[in-house]
């Protein structure tokens, strides 16, 4: 079963997000900030990460900084999940090192494709 690390604070986020990725057969690994979610990348291999990027401890940016410059954890696509859309947000989280971008409210198909092109 292909594992997703969700990072995402927000309960009631985290909570439909993950139910509906474990109901297309993922099996969704959850971090709710920015430290978990290295912690969590390191030890449990994800296929994706999934990031917020405004999180608690570490925020989504610093967080994707610190995996892309690991090499254990360097080729985990990350796509960058926010509410705010502004318009550079999307050029600043593939500077950071996001492999994609997605705002909130997820639509679930377009995420899902975005995760099916990723994994192949």
């Amino acid at each position: 079963m292909t594992k997703i690390l969700l990072v995402e604070d927000n309960e009631m986020n985290r909570d439909m997000l993950a139910r509906r990725l474990a109901r297309k057969g993922y099996q969704v690994i959850l971090a709710c900030d920015g430290q978990e979610a290295i912690d969590k990348a390191q030890t449990e291999d994800p296929a994706i990460i999934l990031m917020d990027l405004s999180l608690p401890v570490l925020d989504g940016w610093e967080a994707t900084r610190q995996l892309k410059a690991d090499p254990a954890t360097a080729e985990i696509p990350i796509i960058a999940l926010t509410a705010h859309a502004i318009a550079n947000d999307r050029e600043e989280a593939l500077r950071c090192g996001c492999d994609d971008f997605d705002t909130k409210p997820i639509d679930m198909e377009r995420l899902l494709s975005k995760v099916t092109s990723f994994l192949g």
